[in-house]
């Protein structure tokens, strides 16, 4: 049987995700366009600065409640629709 992480592991693995499946630094990402479905840009850039923020914060000692790990999983499978929508990214 597995154990689950705790929730520093489990913050810093939903990071971890973002930052290998989220296409962060790619050139398309970073221009505005007339077909956008939501900005790809302001999302990444809103997705990016909650990723800085609790990486401080883990450093810094600080231990995400349940709900801050919650709320961030849902900010990126939220971002993760948007830019599947304006077609940077597959299902």
């Amino acid at each position: 049987m597995n154990k689950k992480p705790d929730r520093k592991t489990a913050m810093m693995q939903i990071i971890e995700h973002v930052r290998t499946d989220f296409p962060l630094d790619a050139p398309e990402t970073q221009i505005c366009g007339t077909t956008c479905v939501g900005c790809p840009k302001k999302l990444l850039e809103l997705v990016d600065s909650e990723m800085m923020y609790w990486e401080s914060n883990i450093e810094a000692g600080e231990v995400p409640n349940l709900g801050e790990i919650s709320r961030f999983a849902k900010l990126c499978k939220n971002v993760r629709r948007g830019l599947i929508r304006n077609g940077l990214m597959e299902k």
